[in-house]
């Protein structure tokens, strides 16, 4: 088997994972909201109650990341299949846009817990 060939395998098995974690993150987020705004909370209050909450965060932190690994691997076979972008071009543009997802995530999880601006 080629190298690349494991490294498609690899990736594959990685966007099947990360989607799992997704699909009962996405789950959570859902039932959070929903009895959020059931029990009549405002946003102002939503945040009073995420402000220090490490376990909120966590959650948040391994919802980011999974997004920042299983989006990439879809947007790299996109850019090859759609769009006609070579392999190596196609695997660093999405590497460099889950690093962008990866950072914008993890500063809105920072900015929700801690609050405020990012150091």
């Amino acid at each position: 088997m080629s190298a690349s060939a494991i490294a498609e395998a690899k990736r594959w098995y990685l966007q099947r994972i990360s989607a799992m974690v997704l699909a009962l993150c996405v789950l959570v987020h859902l039932a959070v909201m929903i009895y959020a705004v059931r029990g009549g909370l405002s946003a102002a209050e939503i945040l009073g109650r995420t402000r220090g909450s490490w376990s909120f965060g966590a959650f948040y932190g391994v919802f980011v990341l999974a997004c920042a690994v299983h989006v990439p691997v879809g947007m790299a076979n996109i850019a090859r299949e759609w769009w006609g972008v070579g392999a190596r071009p196609a695997l660093w543009g999405a590497r460099v846009f889950g690093l962008l997802l990866l950072f914008t995530g993890l500063r809105a999880v920072w900015a929700v817990v801690i609050g405020g601006e990012v150091p």
